[in-house]
């Protein structure tokens, strides 16, 4: 017994030390992006407007739905730009909402798109096949229906295309929390844990090699060279394979300091559950080697079990304070400092929760290769989605 309290003790401080190596990544990664950043503004792109074609699939309708709406509608931006929403069924009820749009808005060219095919598992992907060939502009920008944006936001998500060979853009973003404790962790965990490890691998691969569904910012001759939409339908994570087929064919893929909003649901517990197992499994498929490392970075649990494997000692007290330290800077600098997220500083004594929630569901994560999705199961295999 006292071999085996003493294993879990040493490995236990292990996994602790590395978990604060990790955080001190995080930290020159969140150093490295503000510095990029900051250079980047200086150099600008004085003039380049590009006409742009902002495509949003929708289905159904949320609570911030329409203020993300409108805050698309009222960018300060030189070029042309219009705004096309793709539904599967005339009778979504978000058809309505975009109708509402198109009479507050008359100046805008704002348009719906019916796209009545199921072309893969992935029905957001398949509708954007069927938008895109309605696009008028070579610029594409692709974000999600309830996505909220600054009025400068294509003007800074459409500069880095006036470098050549840059074959998508994408942004961090920040989870609006609809209040019930779920949805609070998930929000926190988007500001601290995920944006995090967003700006370390930044860091660690040389820049970013993916993208966020938050914005993928793209061009029709980029997008063709990868097979278009139509390569993607079967992926769950298809902002991620994106980024990485880009990549691959020799574009360059930027993260600019331009934060956008989402809203994270009133989840109820199975709701939260069912949520982030999909993301982790998503994550495990699509990162095989780097996801296996991604248990050392909940640090506060392994700090935690290091303190009652040891009886308490001073030692792990100590490990302990550390650990805490450096987890609280990396979501105060990352989350507050660079995502101006002011509910991290509302939700910071719920960062052990967090922790332990997120090592619980990447241990669990392996368990399966189910997950659900709008209320379907599928197996996740490669990153391609089968029906159960």
């Amino acid at each position: 017994m006292e071999t085996l309290s003493l294993t879990v003790e040493i490995v236990a401080a292990l996994l602790t030390a590395s978990g604060i190596a990790y955080g001190l990544l995080a930290l020159f990664g969140a150093r490295a992006f503000e510095h990029d950043a900051r250079a980047a503004a200086k150099l600008g792109a004085e003039g380049f407007a590009p006409g742009v074609s902002v495509l949003k699939p929708v289905k159904g309708v949320d609570s911030r739905m329409y203020a993300g709406f409108v805050s698309h509608c009222v960018q300060q931006y030189a070029g042309e730009f219009e705004l096309l929403f793709g539904v599967s069924s005339l009778d979504d009820p978000a058809v309505a909402e975009i109708a509402r749009l198109r009479i507050e808005y008359p100046q805008l060219n704002i348009r719906l798109v019916e796209c009545p095919e199921r072309l893969g598992s992935n029905g957001k992907v398949s509708n954007l096949a069927q938008m895109l060939p309605h696009a008028r502009f070579e610029h594409i920008v692709v974000n999600d229906s309830d996505i909220l944006v600054s009025p400068r936001y294509l003007s800074r998500v459409l500069t880095p295309f006036a470098q050549e060979k840059t074959g998508l853009v994408t942004v961090p973003y920040v989870g609006q929390a609809e209040g019930t404790l779920w949805s609070r962790l998930e929000a926190l965990g988007i500001s601290t844990d995920f944006m995090a490890g967003v700006l370390t691998a930044r860091k660690l691969e040389g820049g970013i090699h993916f993208g966020l569904g938050s914005t993928l910012a793209t061009t029709k001759t980029a997008l063709a060279a990868i097979g278009g939409f139509e390569a993607l339908v079967e992926q769950l994570a298809d902002d991620y394979e994106m980024g990485v087929r880009l990549s691959r064919a020799g574009y360059r893929v930027e993260l600019v300091h331009e934060v956008v909003a989402t809203t994270v649901p009133a989840y109820t517990l199975r709701g939260f559950c069912e949520h982030q197992l999909r993301w982790s499994r998503s994550t495990r498929d699509s990162r095989r080697a780097g996801y296996i490392g991604l248990g050392v970075t909940y640090v506060l649990p392994w700090s935690l079990a290091a303190v009652l494997a040891s009886g308490g000692s001073l030692w792990s007290f100590s490990l302990f304070s550390l650990a805490l330290l450096v987890r609280v800077a990396v979501a105060l600098t990352v989350g507050v400092g660079i995502l101006r997220d002011g509910q991290v500083l509302r939700d910071l004594i719920l960062l052990p929760l967090r922790d332990c929630f997120g090592l619980f569901f990447w241990a669990w994560s392996y368990a399966s290769d189910v997950v659900v999705w709008r209320g379907e199961h599928f197996r996740l295999k490669r990153g391609r989605l089968e029906r159960v």
